[in-house]
């Protein structure tokens, strides 16, 4: 079918020039033509996103109509939209992309060839087109002669709703989604992450339904084939860790696990820039290049970035293609996983460096998926926040947890899986007394898990979160192995620890309701009074 007739199929009239899977040189000049974006010293180029610089989860919705209606857990997450209401901002966002020259880029998730779907993006903003380049797969040139789409998402991004209060919505910015017709429409918000996380949440829906496990974790693989999964919510370590020059990167956050392994949904990596340390993280700094493309860092009028200022956010982000990481997977999948890694970074101080989970350890620190927000991120936050988040990635979910809490299991167990918890947070007291794991002693942990020498340490029980946690691994202070240790004030420690164990057993409470497979509450920590 001819793409201009496809387009107008979609409701957009008079579409002028068709911008239809652009090369990199291409987006780049017009890009820097149109000063959406400005060159850097690196050769990557730089965008500010303007008012956004993170995504707006309040605004996301789903159209409430049958069948999906059915599978999808509704809540503050998953929020409902009439049918007539999405009709009513589909306009708005047609009339948007109507006598406009257009960006239609179209792409893959999901590298497994028995799970992935096609998916177009029509924009009329040139960097969005290059996100979208660098953050999906890449079809070959004879896959984009008989490319059908068959999911199609619409960012019309200057488009604004006027009339949110009067369509019950939170403001007048919009991200919705339509499951049964495969259409995605957004207006308000210039932010690149709503399109790749919309496609997450779409892929969180199909592929579950068909008995996959869809995943918010990074991924890698060893000479010997050894595939780890390294889950974790954002600022925990996800993509530092798992970019590994001794491993493959398979990919840096959304993964699926099928029936031939573990899969890559992107073609590319998002990584944060915010202090990055060319010494600390040579592969993510040396992937800043031609192609790459910068969000919301400071640059100097030469094209010098400082890494170290936040003015504009904390969130600084890079996306770049995974051919930037030299050592990457290039078919972005392998087999089943040994591995499993879930990363924490608790600012509280409690949890161990690393510590061998049971399998029903493993199901309740993957439905509560803690971390820690520090003082200091976030307006009024003036001591460590708790933040669970179930499945390490609730806010892409769009079944109940326990639909991959359940998966998860299965796959655990069919294929023997070691599961494990690392603390990426504080040591020795919580942030503002103890000090940050550094990152040295945080990838000897990480080494000793994939390369099974912590197998071969005698463990150790920890108090009230019946952790098992080794006495000695290689080169690390005995002491910081059990976080009791390494704190001076002993008493300070109890009282901490009991503080954050009522809160995994209090969040963990809503679990306790569903059918009795999924209550692990007693693989949790208990407070004894």
């Amino acid at each position: 079918m001819n793409l201009t007739k496809e387009l107008e199929d979609l409701g957009l009239k008079n579409v002028g020039k068709i911008h239809h899977n652009m090369s990199y040189d291409d987006l780049i000049e017009n890009e820097l033509e149109k000063k959406e974006c400005a060159m850097t010293t690196s050769g990557a180029t730089t965008v500010d996103t303007g008012v956004f610089t993170g995504r707006s989860p309040k605004d996301k919705y789903f159209v409430d109509r049958y069948p999906s209606n059915e599978h999808i857990a509704w809540g503050d997450v998953n929020q409902k939209v009439g049918e007539d209401v999405f009709n009513e901002l589909l306009e708005l966002s047609r009339k948007q992309l109507s006598n406009k020259d257009l960006y239609v880029t179209d792409v893959f998730s999901g590298a497994s060839p028995a799970s992935k779907k096609s998916i177009r993006f029509v924009t009329e903003i040139a960097w969005q087109a290059h996100f979208v380049k660098n953050m999906f797969i890449r079809p070959t040139e004879k896959e984009l002669e008989v490319f059908e789409s068959g999911f199609t998402f619409l960012s019309a991004s200057k488009a604004l709703n006027d009339k949110y209060k009067e369509h019950g919505l939170n403001s007048d910015v919009f991200i919705l989604f339509d499951v049964e017709r495969n259409l995605a429409i957004m207006g308000g918000t210039w932010y690149g992450g709503e399109l790749k996380k919309g496609i997450f949440s779409m892929m969180n829906y199909w592929l579950p339904l068909e008995g996959k496990l869809s995943m918010h974790c990074s991924a890698n693989v060893g000479q010997k084939g050894d595939t780890a999964l390294f889950f974790g919510l954002s600022g925990t370590g996800k993509t530092t860790l798992s970019t590994d020059p001794k491993r493959q990167l398979i990919g840096d956050d959304e993964h699926g696990w099928d029936d031939d392994g573990v899969f890559n949904f992107e073609g590319g990596c998002y990584a944060k820039v915010i202090n990055l340390d060319g010494s600390q993280e040579p592969e993510i700094f040396g992937a800043i290049k031609k192609n790459a493309l910068l969000e919301n860092v400071a640059v100097d009028e030469e094209g010098n970035v400082d890494y170290s200022d936040d003015s504009k956010t904390e969130n600084t982000r890079v996306s770049y293609p995974i051919e930037h990481i030299i050592n990457h997977k290039p078919e972005l999948m392998a087999g089943h996983p040994e591995n499993i890694i879930f990363l924490s970074a608790d600012a509280f101080g409690v949890l161990p460096p690393v510590s061998k989970l049971t399998r029903e350890q493993a199901m309740y620190y993957f439905l509560s998926g803690y971390t820690a927000k520090v003082a200091g991120t976030e307006r009024g936050i003036t001591e460590p926040v708790a933040t669970f988040s179930a499945c390490f990635g609730e806010a892409f979910m769009t079944l109940h947890p326990t639909d991959y809490a359940k998966l998860l299991g299965e796959k655990i167990d069919k294929h023997n899986v070691n599961v494990y918890l690392v603390n990426t947070g504080w040591t020795g007291g919580g942030y503002g007394v103890g000090k940050r794991m550094s990152l040295k002693d945080t990838r000897a942990c990480i080494n000793a898990i994939l390369d099974g020498t912590i197998n071969s340490s005698e463990f150790d029980t920890t108090k009230t979160f019946k952790l098992q946690v080794p006495k000695t691994l290689g080169d690390i202070r005995p002491e910081l192995l059990n976080p009791r240790n390494a704190w001076e004030d002993k008493e300070a420690f109890d009282n901490t620890r009991d503080k954050l164990a009522d809160m995994f057993v209090e969040n963990f409470k809503r679990y306790q309701d569903a059918s009795s497979e999924f209550d692990f509450s007693a693989a949790g920590p208990k407070v004894e009074k």
